[in-house]
């Protein structure tokens, strides 16, 4: 079981680093549900030594980007290479809320160029998708990596039955990664009815140890 906990400066992802965390998503202003951090912040983050992986949003709202907006997310995943972050979570929709696959092809383009690819994260953009199965085949034909996912619920023990479903239906070809409402009380709960391996939180870990149990901080 991987545990990737939210981070917003380098002292949270030194603290996930301590406490066990597999990896980090860093991120600014996450009252607005968070943008891309800036490259001091990114670059002081990979320096931890724990994998991290960057937030690519310039703005919070609708993941309806325009032309200039994509440009600057371009430029945000050459610096997260530059930088040497792990990865990058990110996400496009066309206004009737399907996938935006030019846009993302775009973007993943970038994020695989040159000898270090990037992974990439379909961030819960997901969660504002229509048809969530046929929207997961096309981020699975996109080549990303996996699908952060509150099962389209508010949190995702809500949204489990469709975490689950996803879980199935994705056959091992994407991870599916169960994210929002995830806590140390629910995480074995929601692993045994999902079937997932890899959970995200904002203040989820696990302490170093075979006999400890995840905790929050």
């Amino acid at each position: 079981m991987l545990l990737e906990r939210c981070c917003t400066k380098a002292s949270e992802v030194a603290e996930a680093f301590e406490f066990g965390a597999g990896r980090v998503e860093l991120c600014e202003r996450l009252g607005i549900g968070g943008v891309t951090p800036s490259a001091e912040n990114i670059a002081a983050s990979v320096a931890v030594g724990i994998p991290v992986n960057v937030l690519i949003r310039p703005r919070g709202g609708s993941f309806v980007y325009s032309e200039q907006e994509i440009l600057e997310m371009l430029s945000g995943i050459r610096l997260c290479r530059e930088l040497g972050a792990n990865g990058i979570v990110t996400g496009a929709l066309n206004p009737d809320g399907s996938i935006c696959v030019e846009t993302m092809r775009r973007l993943m383009a970038e994020a695989r160029e040159g000898e270090r690819r990037l992974e990439v994260t379909f961030h819960r953009a997901f969660d504002e998708c229509r048809n969530p199965l046929d929207s997961m085949e096309r981020i699975i034909s996109l080549g990303c990596d996996r699908i952060l996912t509150s099962g389209q619920e508010p949190t995702a023990p809500e949204g489990c039955r469709l975490i689950a479903s996803l879980v199935r239906e994705s056959a091992g070809r994407i991870i599916i990664m169960p994210g929002s409402g995830v806590t140390p009380e629910n995480l074995e709960w929601l692993a045994a009815r999902t079937g997932a391996t890899e959970f995200h939180g904002t203040k989820l870990c696990r302490k170093s140890g075979p006999a400890s149990g995840p905790v929050a901080y």
